[in-house]
């Protein structure tokens, strides 16, 4: 959503950032500008005449606009506006609108027009206008192809001349997928140009050799970076034994990424320095900003206007820096003096303390590395673009994070989800809330925000160790088929260890495992052991496990141990190792206790699962009314019946009463029987403290059990119509800080909400989400049928689940929902009540048109 007074920066195609805001009456200067650098053929396309210069008619019309039924937006790169676009309604109350837009000759075929239509379109559809109308020369093939290729339905008559189109604005599954095609395709080229500059330019390293931007140089200069770098330094001629430079224009190589390491108060003019030798990036090694607090923050939001501005992206500040390990670059551009050798893991950190720890132990590992990032404050250029770059890079195979907070956390999980189908994702972040954030409020706990990672086809970890322990097994191992482990050893004290770590991971340990050689068993017993296993259709994953023998038992027990390590390789099955001593041979990960490997396959073992279920649909639901839904949440105090409704979701009638009269007059306009609850939150399904009377099926025995609520909780009571008995179930919605909206299933009770035995998904929900969060609570069995119970329709609360999740995803106004109790039964589910909290509909991330 763009409006008045928020502008947005947003990618073109080739990775350059321009600016776009709603146009304002002052931008006629600009407009008239931008209009005598057209050619006459852009004129003459646009115009359909060669239309010289703008009456002042004309363009006072152009930029006085009302932002409903006229719109236009421009765009700036530079503070120079280089194109516009503009809708206009036919007519009052008009669903269509007459959309067009030109771009500056030397910004066009780089994506302007694509975004400017999805701005364009996004604000109509708040304006109530359902359909764009265009009339576009044959001639025009530029803009042709911008309304063909978005995804709409366009419908083409030619006439006079004219091609006129028409489409429909409202988003689609094709035309969402064009989008973040787009997006994808955009971030990624805006990192590729930081990984692979032809030039890099360093601002602060001092000529005596000393301090963090002479380090930079150093690492960049020894690293042996096949491109040309460039000192900039104020007077030195020479920095480091290479020509230095007053300003980066003046030093001749293309120069593509400037590697800032100055005071905060002078990055400003480094900023429009690298603009003027044309960079494409900055990365701002420079402390004493957000992080230092609001001046800092303020400095920093600067930084980035300037940057964007001037179409350059910014990794940091208070970052570690960046590097590519590809040969044909060989970057260094970090403060870390050795990389690891050149891999297939892509690594990002939020953290320069983590990244160094990461390289280091990456190295220590030998667990080869494409790139490495590290974002710091993450002011513009984080994981999420990484990621955009990791899933397209022929260097990479797996990606490792390290997240301290979630920027986009919705665009991570949809990235992640699309990801990890083809790169396995591990990230080390944090499962507990953010600091600040009420520990009672409703929504996901530690074990529940784990598991919404595991949705995602995320692997998340714990620590730094474990974090390089998946990603070594990645690296070198293949997946496993399974969770049936064959554990092999010499000590029957460690394969039981490995025993019992497998079942804390949930892993299985298979038949006739584990196999213990003793300790006295050479090479040949034990790579006959190791043969057997692998060559065994009922194990999925190997665990060897090695204790060094009594002296003068073997004569090289190292030796002997990785000689038999390599006939268990290349069967298909993965192989980790317990290595207590010595070095195991190359490709097998070895780690230095068996619960450490154990754990390191259990999650890896838990990918593959995911690989392997169907990735599901976003089913089509009847019954959805969009609309209906937002006319209830502009209602008077909202209407959750009605926004339930809209959603396919109908709530058991219901109604209130202060008195006994009124509680027999309700029971008479809903039915005899009745129910009769407390009114108050947290006592409506509380049958256990009596605040729950039912099958009440005449007015006297309702007299007797309001006097009875009434003295023991207040006035105050809801009468509502009977249904059939069920198993009491709990559905919420949330929007979580680090997942965005999330709906919760659990069974009903005090037992089950004390235990917090709660199930919870990301939204949008897709139809296998809903079958697994139905399964997913510990008490989930009581669904199937327990103790001679009939088993529920899991089906019908499946498709409740997906209507939330729908009702979630499309109205942010909607900030809490829950329905409470749910009564789930053989022939379907009743909601006996609901509860809905809502706030102002503010922009929700990773929803509406792209911007950075």
């Amino acid at each position: 959503m763009t409006t008045v007074d928020q502008p947005v920066d947003v990618l073109l195609s080739d990775g350059a950032t321009v600016g776009l805001r709603p146009i304002r009456p002052d931008d006629a200067p600009g407009i008239v500008a931008m209009h005598s650098r057209f050619s006459e053929r852009t004129r003459y396309l646009r115009y359909f005449s060669p239309y010289p210069r703008i009456p002042e008619r004309d363009l006072r019309r152009f930029v006085v606009v009302d932002h409903r039924d006229r719109e236009a937006f421009v765009v700036l790169a530079a503070d120079r506006i280089v194109a516009v676009g503009r809708y206009e309604r036919l007519g009052p109350q008009a669903p269509e609108a007459e959309v067009a837009f030109v771009v500056e000759d030397a910004y066009q075929g780089r994506g302007i027009g694509s975004v400017l239509l999805e701005h364009l379109a996004d604000a109509a559809r708040r304006a109530g206008i359902v359909r764009f109308v265009a009339e576009v020369l044959p001639a025009n093939g530029a803009m042709l192809r911008v309304f063909a290729d978005f995804g709409y339905q366009v419908q083409r008559q030619f006439a006079d001349g004219v091609v006129h189109l028409s489409f429909p604005i409202a988003p689609t599954e094709q035309t969402l997928e064009v989008q973040r095609g787009r997006e994808q395709r955009t971030e990624a080229r805006s990192i590729a140009r930081l990984l692979a500059p032809r030039g890099v330019a360093v601002y602060g390293a001092s000529a005596t050799g000393q301090g963090v931007g002479a380090a930079l140089l150093g690492h960049l200069r020894d690293g042996g970076f096949t491109g040309a770098v460039v000192p900039v330094h104020p007077s030195a001629a020479t920095v480091a034994g290479l020509p230095a430079y007053p300003s980066a224009v003046d030093a001749g190589p293309a120069i593509d990424l400037a590697v800032v390491a100055v005071a905060p108060e002078a990055v400003g003019a480094v900023v429009a320095d690298a603009a003027a030798a044309g960079a494409h990036g900055l990365v701002v090694i420079s402390a004493g900003f957000a992080e230092a607090g609001a001046a800092g923050a303020a400095a920093q939001r600067a930084l980035v206007r300037a940057a964007h501005a001037a179409g350059m992206r910014v990794i940091g500040p208070n970052c570690l820096g960046v590097a590519n390990t590809d040969e044909a670059v060989r970057l260094n551009a970090t403060l870390a003096p050795a990389l690891p050798a050149p891999g297939r893991v892509g690594i990002f950190s939020q953290s320069g303390a983590f990244g160094v720890a990461l390289l280091a132990e990456a190295h220590r590992r030998g667990l080869g590395v494409s790139s490495f990032v590290s974002a710091g404050n993450r002011a513009d250029v984080s994981g999420n673009d990484l990621l955009q770059y990791w899933q397209d890079d022929p260097g990479t195979d797996a990606i490792m994070l390290y997240l301290e907070t979630f920027g986009n956390p919705r665009k991570f999980a949809r990235l992640a989800r699309r990801i990890g189908r083809d790169k396995p994702v591990v990230a080390l972040a944090s499962p507990a809330r953010p600091p600040g954030l009420n520990a009672d409020a409703p929504g996901p706990d530690a074990v529940a925000v784990s598991a919404l990672f595991t949705q995602s086809g995320v692997i998340r970890v714990d620590t730094v160790a474990e974090l390089l322990d998946v990603g070594v097994l990645l690296a070198h191992q293949p997946l496993p088929a399974g969770r049936r482990v064959g554990v092999v050893g010499n000590s029957s004290a460690l394969t039981g260890l490995a025993a019992t770590a497998c079942a804390a991971q949930g892993l299985t340990v298979a038949a006739g495992y584990p196999s213990d050689v003793g300790p006295q068993a050479g090479a040949a017993e034990f790579a006959a052991a190791l043969g057997v296993a692998a060559a065994d259709d009922g194990v999925d994953a190997l665990v060897a496990v090695f204790a060094p023998p009594l002296p003068g038992q073997l004569t090289d027990p190292e030796a002997d141990f990785a000689a038999a390590l390599p006939g268990a390789l290349g069967a298909g099955r993965p192989v980790v190792a317990t290595f207590l001593t010595g070095r195991p041979p190359a490709g097998v990960p070895a780690y230095p206790s068996v619960e450490e490997a154990v754990r390191a396959l259990g999650r890896v073992t838990t990918y593959a699962e995911w690989l392997r279920r169907p990735p599901g649909v976003l089913p089509e639901l009847p019954r959805i009314d969009p609309a209906a839904a937002q006319a209830a949440l502009r209602a008077d105090g909202a209407d959750p019946a009605g926004l339930l409704g809209a959603y396919g979701i109908e709530v058991v009638p219901s109604a209130p009463a202060r008195s006994a009269d009124e509680a027999v007059a309700a029971a008479g306009r809903l039915g005899w029987p009745v129910a009769l609850k407390a009114a108050a939150a947290g006592l409506r399904h509380r049958l256990d403290l009596g605040a729950v009377r039912l099958d009440l099926a005449d007015e006297p025995a309702l007299r007797r059990a309001y006097a009875e609520m009434a003295a023991a909780f207040g006035a105050d009571v809801l009468v509502q119509a009977m249904v059939p008995p069920g198993v009491p179930c709990v559905v919420e919605l949330v929007e979580d800080p680090a997942f965005g909206p999330v709906v919760g299933f659990g069974l009903g009770g005090v037992a089950t909400e004390l235990l917090g035995d709660r199930a919870w998904r990301a939204v949008p929900l897709t139809d296998s989400d809903a079958a697994e969060l139905v399964d997913a609570p510990r008490a989930a069995p009581l669904l199937r049928g327990h103790r001679g119970a009939a088993p529920v329709d899991r089906a019908a609360l499946a498709e409740l689940l997906l209507r939330v999740g729908r009702l979630a995803d499309e109205q942010p106004r909607v900030r809490s929902l829950t329905l409470n109790p749910v009564l789930a039964r053989p022939d379907g589910v009743s909601v006996l009540h609901a509860t809905v909290r809502t706030g102002t509909a503010g922009i929700r991330p990773d929803t509406g048109p792209r911007r950075l």
